[in-house]
């Protein structure tokens, strides 16, 4: 093979590693590097099979004395190296993601765009609910400049200006919150700058929604209480972890079987908010109800397993990394949906994890049966176990952490809500007796 024909398909290999997600861009550089030290190995002899072409390449490696790790991962990038080119010869590789190009008229197809917009944050290994968000703003922008005319021969006209005309619309016509409005910007500002290259200078003239100060809606103690009185079965274990270990409600959906340590009263949160990990409080008091829990989804792993379910879907390139470990027990989910569905990117039946609309659902018949004339829902539950920390004279740094927050100006906000729950302060003069 020419030099510049394998370059050429070792750069097409790293577009489908990422594209697919079998590595992100760090250790796809690593698996091209063992690949192509693969391609310039030496068949062992003449008319050699593949196989033991690259068992050869391997005994190699192993005499060189690379670490165990190293053999592991040169083994998986040949091992799909093979694979990918045994599937071009049947199904034609991806088309790599390009950033699209404006029309000259500043005009761009607009499903082209969004087929585009979809690859480049599957590649770059965005959220599922951040891509469907992204993907609704810019439909959304897109319907908007159809309707105000700006368009030309069908396709929507793209420039500075047209950008800062539909932010400036959803503050002024349509009266969105701030958030709401940062978030659609940051949606067409992904679509301006990512897929289409292009930057957006002046912005001063756009109208931004006023940002306000809000205090989190807080529950007491006795509200807590009544609120869970009110509750059974699994939403109400989901929710007892949410306000008990201050969880994100989908921090809670996604938690696995080996994220719970019984042992060491800590509950792990794997790719929370930025996709950090933190460690949380595991509350005794949950610890038996947890244990039941357990028994019953051991029951319900076991008949997926009989059933040859496909394993549980794998956070990043571990798929590929720890080809079984999707059907193990330690990586199946603690709150399991109660029927299989298929997964929306790879089009895989499988198992996934409970959906976040049924613990709010519950939360909110719960809030009505108790009579608490509050807005609830499964972060007032986070809010309240911060607030009641600071009131129990946990340090504001500890509670960063448990929560997650990157900065400690975050957490202050819950100083407010706290001062209000204290007991009122006694004059030092009134403590000398």
């Amino acid at each position: 093979m020419a030099e510049q024909d394998r370059e050429r398909l070792l750069t097409a290999f790293a577009d489908h590693l990422l594209r697919n997600r079998l590595a992100d861009e760090k250790h796809g550089r690593y698996m091209v590097g063992w690949v192509r030290r693969f391609l310039a190995f030496p068949t062992p002899v003449q008319n050699a099979t593949v196989e033991e072409w690259q068992q050869a390449y391997l005994r190699a490696l192993e005499t060189d004395r690379h670490e165990d790790w190293q053999l592991e991962q040169a083994r998986m990038s040949v091992t799909a190296w093979l694979a990918w080119r045994r599937g071009q010869a049947s199904v034609p590789p991806p088309a790599p993601v390009v950033k699209l190009n404006l029309a000259a008229d500043a005009t761009v197809d607009s499903t082209q765009a969004l087929e585009t917009l979809t690859q480049t944050m599957r590649v770059r290994h965005y959220s599922y609910r951040t891509e469907q968000t992204y993907l609704d703003w810019v439909r959304r922008f897109f319907s908007y400049l159809v309707s105000t005319g700006s368009v030309v021969n069908g396709r929507p006209v793209l420039t500075e200006e047209t950008f800062q005309a539909f932010i400036s619309h959803l503050a002024m016509r349509l009266h969105v919150a701030a958030n709401t409005q940062n978030q659609a910007f940051a949606a067409i500002l992904f679509l301006y700058r990512d897929v289409l290259g292009l930057e957006v200078g002046r912005l001063e003239d756009t109208v931004r929604a006023k940002r306000g100060q809000r205090l989190p809606t807080v529950l007491s103690v006795e509200e807590v209480r009544s609120l869970f009185d009110k509750m059974e079965g699994t939403p109400r274990l989901m929710a007892e972890l949410i306000y008990g270990c201050g969880l994100r409600v989908m921090e809670c959906c996604r938690l696995r079987v080996k994220d719970v340590d019984f042992g060491m009263n800590q509950l792990m949160v794997r790719g929370g908010k930025g996709d950090k990990d933190r460690s949380t409080l595991l509350p005794e008091r949950l610890k038996p109800a947890l244990q039941r829990h357990l028994e019953r989804v051991r029951g319900l792993h076991e008949l997926d397993r009989s059933g040859k379910v496909a394993g549980v879907h794998m956070p990043d390139a571990l798929e590929r990394k720890l080809p079984h470990a999707s059907t193990e027990w330690a990586w199946f989910w603690l709150f399991p949906s109660r029927g299989l569905s298929v997964d929306p990117r790879t089009n895989v039946v499988r198992r996934h994890h409970a959906s976040d609309v049924s613990v709010q659902q519950a939360i909110a018949q719960a809030t009505s049966k108790a009579c608490i004339a509050k807005r609830v829902s499964p972060h007032t539950l986070r809010h309240s176990f911060a607030t009641h920390l600071l009131v129990g004279g946990v340090d504001i740094r500890q509670v960063q952490e448990l929560l997650g927050h990157a900065h400690v100006e975050t957490t202050m906000i819950y100083l407010h809500v706290a001062k209000g729950l204290r007991a009122p302060p006694k004059s030092p003069l009134d403590l000398l007796g």
